[in-house]
């Protein structure tokens, strides 16, 4: 209620719609698909259970009205040898859905270790010297959604609600936070890779790569930042 007495109206988060451009990058650039990767001050790319490095598939920075992260900078890394989809690691069958301690690194059945990363970094340094070898290098831009939608279209996008396509999914974080939305993309999004690149297992094309078989993933975040990485890809088909 406002001070003349009337009701406020309420106003939805703000969301950005995500956009790829079509001209390679030929230098770094903190938003983009593929591309040279930023990193906070003693963070290393991360490296898949098998040893590999993970492809980075996106970075970006996050409009500063976003709530819990705005101003952050969010890298989506996935090893381009192994491929599923999320699975959360719960502890036991609490009915909170609380996740094990460093969820990011806990086994991915069948696999014995995770195959993604996610990080949400507060101030990145400069960019590596090396841009991501497989993915294509392309400008990523960010622009406020004008037009309405309906609550279940999934688009590339970050802020605002996620548009599940299924039952809501909700978790906790291992330090005891809920978990807040970030980011969705949409099933079968492509991410196209430079030529002579190894071939994604399970993906549509030889020349792109999906992420988590190409459901529709929604980035959960802890908004306490207790850690870099504590970010949980969710996917729904």
């Amino acid at each position: 209620m406002s001070e003349d007495g009337l009701e406020d109206e309420w106003a939805p988060p703000p969301e950005y719609e995500i956009e790829i451009g079509t001209e390679p990058l030929e230098r770094p650039a903190r938003n983009s698909v593929g591309g040279w990767p930023y990193f906070d001050d003693g963070q290393e790319w991360p490296r898949c259970f098998c040893g590999e490095r993970m492809a980075l598939f996106f970075p970006l920075d996050l409009p500063d009205d976003i709530e819990f992260f705005g101003g952050e900078h969010l890298s989506v890394f996935h090893c381009a040898h192994h491929h599923d989809a999320a699975d959360p690691v719960t502890v036991g069958d609490r009915a909170d859905r609380c996740l094990v301690p460093r969820f990011w690194e806990a086994p991915q059945p069948p696999f014995p270790g995770s195959f993604w990363r996610v990080l949400l970094q507060r101030d990145p340094g400069a960019p590596e010297a090396e841009p991501e070898p497989t993915v294509r290098a392309l400008p990523l831009s960010l622009r406020p959604f004008v037009d309405g939608h309906g609550p279940y279209e999934v688009h590339f996008k970050v802020g605002g609600t996620a548009a599940w396509p299924h039952e809501a999914e909700y978790y906790l974080c291992a330090c005891g936070t809920e978990l807040a939305f970030v980011c969705q993309v949409p099933g079968d999004w492509e991410f196209g890779v430079h030529p002579g690149s190894p071939v994604q297992p399970d993906s549509i094309r030889d020349d792109a790569y999906l992420l988590f078989l190409g459901n529709e993933v929604y980035l959960l975040a802890c908004p306490k930042r207790c850690d870099p990485a504590a970010v949980l890809p969710v996917s729904q088909r």
